[in-house]
């Protein structure tokens, strides 16, 4: 049980990663505790799961990890995982830590860092950049709960690929229902897939997690429907 009292008329504060009500010493932050700790956890194994990523035995399916073959072999290489290059090249994990990076020090007032080199070199320090700064971003970030999220999945898919699980795809659940302050219609697709029972919203950031918000997210994308039917219909 949370230990704030009951205040009719009141909405708690919440955390933006989760959702949950804060606590009382929990007062002033965007994210609780329990976030903080999951997150501080999986940017401290980010690069190790980047070097184990990084190498040729994960990016060549099948290959050996030591000893046994000729190294003049006339087969044909074996296929690269493109999946794991698309983490270890440009655009992968150490471009989604930068970007992160880079907002945190906007946010702050401070200069964009300068290039650190290869991936390699530099997971290491956007990592290390994170770690020194979540408590900040935990207590004063406005757009910590997509950052939290952005890790927490990246941190998924570097897990998935380490460990070579086979991730179940995504299916299209239609068109988000939400609404902005003027009243338009956000639109953005939303996907969902077995391995979990969250859908987030990547355009307006709304989110739906039990049953009851399925059911919730499934008659306001009816009522959408039904509203372009009639705006259809008047217009004919």
């Amino acid at each position: 049980m949370h230990d704030h009292p009951t205040l009719d008329g009141y909405a708690w504060p919440t955390c933006s990663p989760c959702g949950r009500e804060l606590w009382v010493a929990e007062a002033g932050r965007l994210a609780c505790r329990p976030c903080e700790e999951s997150t501080a956890t999986r940017i401290a194994e980010l690069p190790a799961l980047f070097r184990r990523l990084d190498t040729t035995a994960s990016l060549m399916r099948g290959a050996r990890r030591s000893g046994g073959g000729s190294s003049g072999s006339k087969n044909p290489p074996i296929p690269p995982r493109l999946e794991v290059l698309a983490l270890v090249g440009p655009g992968g994990v150490a471009a989604r830590l930068r970007d992160i990076e880079d907002a945190w020090r906007s946010a702050l007032g401070w200069t964009v860092a300068p290039w650190r080199g290869s991936p390699a070199q530099a997971v290491p320090q956007h990592a290390a950049f994170l770690a020194n700064n979540l408590l900040w971003a935990c207590g004063s970030y406005e757009s910590v709960g997509q950052d939290v999220d952005d890790l927490r999945r990246l941190h998924g898919e570097c897990v998935a690929l380490v460990n070579d699980e086979r991730r179940p795809g995504r299916v299209q659940i239609g068109a988000c229902p939400a609404r902005y302050d003027d009243d338009s219609l956000c639109g953005q697709p939303l996907t969902a897939t077995a391995a979990s029972h969250r859908v987030r919203c990547g355009g307006c950031g709304s989110r739906w997690e039990t049953l009851g918000e399925w059911r919730e997210l499934r008659a306001a994308q009816e009522r959408v429907a039904e509203e372009q039917q009639r705006r259809e219909e008047v217009a004919a």
